[in-house]
């Protein structure tokens, strides 16, 4: 280790640098600085060398050259302990630089302004700055390298009581905070410009991410299981993570992910909607001419399944819809606001989570799940029938316009279940569920049986299916249970059969053409 005689300081984010370079000023550190970091400092009063000063190389090209120079990047590269290195500098009359305090150039918040334009985002990517910090980084031994200013105290600390050194596993904390903050600067830069130009491609060669962490979750799926909470950066879609949480205790891992099937699930309908999420699945979904009508039917049609579940709706909650979901214990509320009324009910139940979230964006980018040593990468699922007047009618029987509505309903709700998925439901009510089977005959028994269950008839219902029926034996089970209509995708080699064991039931039947697996 060596004593700091030397620092430079350039920082665009001036959080706290004042007051860092008077106490390296104190320790008799001389201060080198660019622009305006070295403005700010000497308007404190500080004494500081400007770099054109230090290097005899004035700045130039509009100032997009600064501190690419040898007198610099020598100063942070020589090996103190390397005697080839030291004659180089000593050749070249070098001085060392034993401390970068460096920050970039605000591309990220540039950037992330709505009216940003394409120059101006060029011309806040920095050079000279990330070329310091990782020369710096890659000479962690000899040189101290800060770039994020909450570590200005630690450092200061540790200069005043080490006689102006700092330890090395400080300085390699440090350099690995450096490399992090880099390598997440350039994925930005990347991702920002993959928007623009001409390409056929869908999926990039690299799949660059940078997540930054919003915070520890209390655990993962499980107790024994660690998690944490990251923000996507420059996202512009629908942000689950950006809701203003009104109230409640903090969200789980578990919270997170039952919200985001209830938020994917309720944006398919236009009128209010209300849905119901228990373990990533529906168990109750409708709608009605108001919030609180749609959300009590949606309760309805599984009360017990209900309990401890995660709500999502499409309009405002007013105090009638808060008077009803108070007769159950549920986990969290989403919607895209709150009446006063309301929430001043709903406080009354202090760890309910309220979330209020502009739900009309769509959700951007893809849909990507870790597998063993690599990542599963797709677009999102938003595929959906826009007209279903003109789907296949492939029985003898056409669907009546009630029936027409009923699986129009249907098929936005078994999109968001877990396959294999089955669901009867009337034109605006879930009925039955059946979810997340190895079967689809079984799914078709369970979403019966479940229905049974709570006296819910299911005469006159319709039925969707997230992927074509693979024999009759799950037409014969809808039809005993009182489906008079279904929608599923067909392609089955014995669609046939199928076809013909819903004639024999009188029953309509359409094809979509489109599957809705979700595993």
């Amino acid at each position: 280790m060596a004593k700091v005689e030397r620092a430079l300081i350039s920082v665009s984010d001036k959080t706290g640098i004042v007051e860092f370079a008077r106490e390296l000023s104190q320790l008799r550190i001389e201060i080198i600085s660019t622009g305006g970091t070295a403005k700010a400092l000497k308007d404190a009063g500080l004494r500081v060398t400007d770099v054109s000063e230090y290097t005899k190389s004035p700045e130039m090209l509009g100032g997009r050259l600064k501190t690419l120079h040898p007198k610099i990047h020598g100063g942070l590269l020589w090996r103190r302990d390397n005697p080839q290195d030291e004659r180089d500098i000593k050749t070249n009359q070098i001085k060392s630089i034993d401390m970068v305090v460096v920050n970039l150039y605000p591309f990220e918040q540039t950037v992330s302004k709505h009216d940003v334009e394409f120059d101006e985002a060029i011309e806040n990517i920095d050079i000279g700055g990330p070329t310091m910090l990782r020369a710096a980084s890659k000479n962690f031994r000899d040189v101290i390298v800060i770039v994020d200013p909450a570590d200005y105290g630690k450092i200061v600390q540790e200069l005043r009581t080490q006689n102006g050194e700092a330890g090395y596993d400080t300085k390699f904390y440090l350099a690995k905070k450096v490399f992090s903050h880099t390598a997440r600067y350039d994925t930005l830069i990347s991702n920002y410009l993959a928007r623009f130009g001409q390409t056929g491609d869908v999926f990039q060669p690299y799949l660059n991410q940078s997540y930054l962490k919003v915070t520890d979750l209390r655990y993962g799926e499980n107790p024994h299981q660690k998690a944490a909470l990251y923000k996507e950066p420059l996202y512009n879609g629908l942000s689950l993570v950006e809701a203003n949480i009104l109230q409640g205790k903090e969200m789980s891992y578990n919270n997170y992910l039952d919200s985001a099937a209830a938020l994917d699930l309720v944006k398919e309908f236009k009128g209010p909607a209300a849905a119901i999420i228990k373990h990533n699945n529906p168990c109750g979904v409708a709608t009605a001419d108001a919030i609180e009508s749609a959300y009590v039917k949606a309760f309805e049609a599984d009360p017990v399944s209900a309990f401890g579940g995660v709500i999502a709706l499409n309009r405002d909650v007013n105090q009638a819809t808060a008077k009803e979901i108070l007769k159950l214990f549920v986990e969290i509320i989403i919607a895209p606001g709150f009446d006063p009324d309301a929430l001043k009910l709903l406080g009354e139940k202090p760890n309910i989570r309220l979330l209020a979230l502009d739900i009309s964006q769509n959700c951007a980018g893809f849909d990507i799940r870790k597998i063993q040593g690599g990542l599963l990468v797709q677009e999102k699922d938003t595929g959906m029938i826009e007209d279903f007047k003109s789907l296949k009618v492939v029985t003898k029987r056409k669907p009546a316009a009630d029936e027409l509505a009923g699986l129009e309903f249907a098929w936005k709700i078994c999109k968001h279940m877990k396959s294999n998925a089955i669901i009867y439901t009337s034109r605006d009510t879930a009925l039955g569920i059946g979810a997340g089977q190895t079967s689809r005959v079984d799914s078709a028994k369970l979403a019966a049986m479940k229905a049974a269950n709570f006296n819910i008839s299911l005469k006159g219902s319709v039925v969707a299916s997230d992927a074509f029926f693979p024999a009759r034996d799950g037409i014969d089970v809808i039809a005993k249970a009182g489906a008079t209509a279904v929608v599923q995708p067909g392609g089955s080699i014995k669609d046939n059969d199928v076809i013909a064991a819903a004639d024999e039931y009188n029953m309509a039947m359409v094809f979509t053409g489109m599957r809705h697996f979700k595993h």
